[in-house]
């Protein structure tokens, strides 16, 4: 900006927070980016029957314990949740700093073991559909990269080890706490575009599983009966 426009806006009264406009961004520009093609990456799921290809393979994704609840998609969608709902609870300080990449890096590489999944098993992964995991891959970037850029200090904080201050290192409530329009607004937003679609892709997983259980206790049952003949 030359210093004649800034002149000119300082002249006509308007300001500009590069705070509120970062907080701005991250809401209106980068969270909606997310709902968008999240939601289309679950119909490009369903219209692929996700739950009888890939679906009871990518459950391995996760811990035995979990098996059958949804894999890749329940993994990615915690790694994602996480850093969100600190940013929107807590200030940008080191120990949010320290969360936010290592989510990200996490949620890059279960991105890359999903796609992976996907195009060994029998499900047909169209190009649209990599492009839109490409574009959802480069979001937690885009916020991690506005929050760094936004709050360098803290950054600073970070790689100082929190400058020898013991409070660095504590989660603090925003100063500035968004209102709770604004949160119930984002609760529904995360209902409707997240978890409401892949709740109901997790469901299909999960009744998928149980018809194969049966079906390998039927033919279990059917081969021992069989084998005593």
């Amino acid at each position: 900006m030359s210093r004649d426009q800034a002149t000119e806006i300082s002249g006509s009264g308007v300001t500009e927070d590069i705070g509120d406009a970062t907080v701005r961004y991250l809401l209106y520009g980068l969270l909606p980016g997310w709902f968008v093609p999240g939601v289309a990456d679950w119909w490009m799921h369903r219209r692929t029957r996700i739950q009888e290809t890939a679906g009871v393979k990518e459950s391995l994704i996760l811990p035995r314990c979990l098996k059958g609840v949804g894999g890749a998609p329940t993994l990615m969608m915690t790694e994602v949740g996480i850093p969100i709902a600190l940013t929107l609870r807590y200030e940008v300080n080191p120990p949010l700093l320290s969360v936010q990449p290592g989510a990200t890096a996490a949620h890059e590489a279960t991105a890359l073991w999903d796609v992976r999944t996907a195009v060994d098993s029998d499900r047909e992964v169209r190009p649209v559909e990599q492009h839109i995991h490409s574009f959802l891959e480069s979001l937690p970037f885009g916020a991690l990269s506005a929050l760094m850029c936004r709050h360098a200090d803290q950054v600073k904080s970070l790689v100082r080890g929190g400058r020898g201050d013991p409070d660095a290192w504590r989660l603090v409530p925003r100063r500035r706490p968004l209102s709770r329009g604004c949160l119930a607004g984002i609760g529904v937003a995360i209902g409707a575009c997240v978890l409401l679609p892949y709740g109901e892709e997790l469901w299909r997983f999960r009744r998928a599983r149980r018809r194969d259980e049966k079906r390998f206790t039927s033919d279990e049952a059917r081969f021992r009966a069989t084998e005593g003949r």
